[in-house]
């Protein structure tokens, strides 16, 4: 695919690894690619990073029509860059565009335009343990009306940033409020979807949480409200009487690509 590179005329001082946090620090460039109905996907490019301008009636501003992913590249011992399983996430980012009517990516497209895009902004990937670069690709509707209908044009972005460990304490044990009142979503929503409403709906217990101490919610269903179904941040597992244990997938549980790899390796083992 033909890609338009225009360079970042005022790079930015590489950041303090010890210093990164997460989310916090962006890199030079941005990937941005258009989609129009009867067209499809056009106009990929590299631009330096920066605002974005929309219309007020922007269908994502309005209605929701948004959806994201996330996924990072490692820098590996012999210095070079590596993605864990990008195609997984490409297809998980088709599915939630389809639950919420936004036009999907052909995956040979995503994959090559998502690599080429790292490629150019490799040197951003820290080289110190524990730290990563962290990937967001996300899309959004960008009809410019107010009538609520499939999204006929979009637009594609993805933004990388230099991370560390995503808790302030690192990898260590954290503490965990079961939420007793709000739900996170049920069957037949958008719960298995990575668009930005769900964890919109998810603050509110988030902030309850972080005011008693608590590092993360742990979502019980939406409809007994008394199984377990996942963590705030991610999917969970438990180790009960040697075996593993994880809530099922029936369309409330985002379907995470580390879960997914940690069951396959599991029943590999035996």
């Amino acid at each position: 695919m033909n890609i338009s590179i225009e360079r970042n005329p005022n790079p930015a001082k590489k950041p303090d690894p010890s210093k990164l946090g997460f989310g916090k620090i962006f890199t030079d460039h941005m990937f941005i690619m258009d989609y129009t109905e009867g067209e499809g996907w056009h106009d990929a490019r590299i631009v330096p990073f920066g605002n974005l301008q929309i219309h007020p009636a922007c269908t994502a501003l309005h209605y929701g029509a948004e959806i994201f992913e996330g996924l990072k590249a490692y820098r590996k011992a012999d210095g070079k860059v590596q993605l864990f399983r990008p195609i997984e996430n490409i297809r998980r980012m088709n599915r939630s565009a389809e639950r919420l009517c936004l036009p999907t990516i052909p995956e040979d497209i995503a994959l090559e335009t998502l690599t080429k895009f790292i490629e150019f902004e490799q040197e951003w990937t820290p080289y110190e343990e524990g730290t990563s670069l962290y990937i967001r690709p996300f899309m959004f509707g960008n009809d410019k009306t107010l009538g609520v209908h499939s999204v006929k044009e979009a637009t594609y972005v993805i933004i990388t940033s230099p991370v560390g460990s995503y808790y302030a304490a690192g990898i260590n044990p954290v503490k965990i409020m079961i939420e007793a009142d709000d739900v996170r979503a049920v069957r037949g929503g958008t719960g298995e979807a990575k668009c930005g409403g769900n964890y919109a709906a998810s603050t509110r217990a988030g902030q309850k949480a972080e005011a008693k101490g608590y590092a993360q919610v742990l979502w019980l269903d939406g409809v007994e409200r008394k199984y377990i179904e996942e963590v705030g941040a991610m999917n969970v597992m438990f180790k009960i009487d040697g075996e593993i244990v994880t809530p099922e997938l029936v369309g409330s549980i985002l379907p995470g690509i580390t879960r997914k790899s940690c069951i396959e390796l599991l029943k590999s083992e035996g």
